[in-house]
C-alpha cells in the first residue's frame, strides 16, 4: 500500500496485526474504486455497490467461458465455410491433416483462411491427397479432381518400388 498522508498512514499501520484483515477503510474504497464507472447511488453508496460490483465480477467469470466457446465456434464456421469453397468437407480436411501429422489448431487454421486463402488452398489439396491414399470414403464422392501438384511420402515410396 502507498500511504500519500499522514491519516491513511494512521489507518494502515492500526490494524498491522497479521491476524486481522484488512481495514474497513481499505477494503470499502476498493469496492467504490471497481463501482467508480456506474451511474447513480450504485456509484457511491457501499452497501448498493458492493451488490453490483459482485453481479459484474460474476458476469466477467462467466463470460470469459463464453467467450472461449464463442471463438472457437467462429473459428470453426470460419474453417468449414472456407473448406467448401474448395470443395472438401471439413471432417474430411481435418481427417487429412490429422493423418498426415498437420497439427494446426483452429485458429491459426481459420486465419489462415482469411489472411492466407493460396496456403490454405495448399493445405486443402494436401488433406485431399492424404485422404485419398488413407482410403477414406467421402472421397470418391467429391465433386472436384484430384488436386495437381501435390506429393506425399507414400507416393514418393510408390515411385521408388516402381
Amino acid at each position: 500500500m502507498v500511504f500519500l498522508d499522514i491519516v491513511k498512514c494512521a489507518r494502515g499501520l492500526r490494524y498491522a496485526s497479521p491476524n486481522k484483515g484488512p481495514d474497513e477503510y481499505y477494503r470499502k474504497s476498493n469496492i467504490l474504486r471497481l463501482s467508480a464507472h456506474y451511474y447513480g447511488r450504485a456509484r457511491n453508496c457501499y452497501s448498493i455497490a458492493i451488490k453490483k460490483v459482485h453481479r459484474a465480477l460474476v458476469y466477467s467469470t462467466k463470460g470469459r467461458k463464453l467467450k472461449r466457446e464463442d471463438m472457437r465456434d467462429l473459428w470453426t464456421i470460419r474453417t468449414t465455410a472456407a473448406c467448401e469453397e474448395h470443395g472438401l468437407p471439413f471432417p474430411l480436411f481435418r481427417a487429412g491433416l490429422q493423418s498426415s501429422n498437420i497439427l494446426l489448431n483452429r485458429k491459426s487454421l481459420a486465419n489462415l483462411a482469411i489472411w492466407e486463402p493460396r496456403t490454405f488452398k495448399a493445405l486443402t489439396d494436401f488433406a485431399w491427397s492424404r485422404a485419398a491414399e488413407d482410403g477414406l470414403s467421402n472421397v470418391d464422392k467429391l465433386k472436384s479432381d484430384a488436386p495437381e501438384h501435390v506429393v506425399t511420402r507414400s507416393m514418393l515410396k510408390a515411385k521408388k518400388k516402381l
